[in-house]
């Protein structure tokens, strides 16, 4: 269980890296910052924590399928994954209205 959930942290550290090179490089002269990116590493690794477990917790393991394979994917889609699910919830399509 433990290779699962430091999968889930790995795939959200993973997406919080694509994402913050992504940042850095479509825009001239951003400075880096430290902070903001230990921030937010602890940031993607806990979505990616709170993905996996909360697939975990409402019984999805398909009787040994969920790998750490399959736990870094969602860690890293963790984000998305979180957004669509509240978007049901509250039946918006977009949070930014």
């Amino acid at each position: 269980m433990i290779y699962i959930f430091l999968a889930a942290i790995g795939g959200g550290i993973m997406r919080g890296l694509v994402g913050f090179i992504k940042h850095q490089f479509s825009y001239k002269d951003v400075p880096f910052r430290p902070g903001y990116f230990v921030g937010t590493m602890i940031t993607s690794g806990t979505i990616g924590l709170v993905s996996v477990w909360a697939i975990q917790s409402v019984g999805f393991t398909l009787e040994g399928a969920f790998t750490p394979a399959l736990a870094f994917i969602i860690g890293y889609a963790g984000g998305d994954f979180l957004e669509n699910i509240y978007k049901i919830i509250i039946k918006k399509a977009n949070l930014y209205e």
